[in-house]
């Protein structure tokens, strides 16, 4: 077991407002981790500080056991996979969904003169199978369903074979089939011995996939409830995060939650 991510005391203040408020969270190399929490908690914030993107303002943050502010990030960001909208929005909408995945390897978002060896495109043909997406490996990223579009920053996310897997909102604005066949996905991969460990951040209980082991429930910045998912995912604490009194089901491993 290998600690991947370590945060002590880490605040961010940006323009005298607040977003984080010493947080203190750790993740194992075997834990996947879901962060719920209403809109402006601090769940993105908290995502990109882990992908090496922004730094604290204070506290200390180590991601693979490389401290912030004293490590290469451009040695450190390839190890790290991320997928996010915000990603998506820098695809060209004319990139077919075969070079949206291999240019991974560069950590670039458009092919332009980089040369790529076979064994970077079978490695890009063999993830798209994994996520069910070699029937669109010729097809262009801007005809994508939004679905498709999720999968295939996923896809480009597992590419290089992270040590860390970062996923914001990956569910977000999805009709129930899509969204359910993205969570078998996940699923799947999340149970997978070999998979890395995985963050993901959602606003929905029913977004969180079979297989995810821990969570994290933040408010205005500070952690309300994290641990195994068993423990921390309670009507309580998820009362306490959304200010309201919620009602907490769970059937066969999957969550619903409605206001009372």
């Amino acid at each position: 077991m290998v600690n991947v991510l370590q945060f002590t005391d880490v605040s961010v203040v940006r323009a005298g407002t607040t977003i984080l408020d010493s947080v203190k969270w750790s993740v194992d190399d075997d834990q996947r981790w879901v962060i719920l929490g209403p809109n402006g908690a601090g769940k993105t914030t908290l995502l990109q500080i882990a992908a090496a993107i922004i730094h604290p303002s204070s506290g200390t943050a180590e991601v693979l056991e490389e401290p912030l502010g004293g490590t290469d990030l451009f040695e450190l960001r390839p190890r790290i996979g991320f997928a996010s909208t915000a990603m998506a929005r820098r695809v060209p909408a004319g990139e077919k969904v075969l070079d949206v995945v291999m240019t991974a390897a560069y950590s670039v978002t458009g092919r332009w003169n980089e040369e790529y060896e076979d064994i970077d495109e079978r490695r890009a043909q063999r993830v798209l199978v994994e996520w069910k997406l070699d029937h669109l490996a010729q097809r262009k990223f801007g005809t994508l369903s939004d679905g498709e579009q999720k999968r295939v920053q996923i896809a480009r996310a597992v590419m290089t074979d992270p040590e860390i897997l970062l996923l914001d909102e990956p569910a977000a604005s999805l009709d129930l089939g899509a969204r359910e066949a993205l969570l078998q996905l996940l699923s799947g991969y999340a149970k997978e011995p070999h998979s890395p460990a995985i963050i993901m951040v959602t606003h929905h209980v029913e977004e969180i996939p079979l297989g995810f082991t821990h969570v994290l429930l933040i408010k205005n910045g500070t952690v309300v409830a994290a641990g195994p998912i068993a423990e921390a995912l309670t009507a309580e604490a998820l009362s306490t995060t959304f200010d309201l009194t919620i009602d907490l089901q769970e059937a066969e491993g999957r969550y619903t939650a409605r206001a009372i």
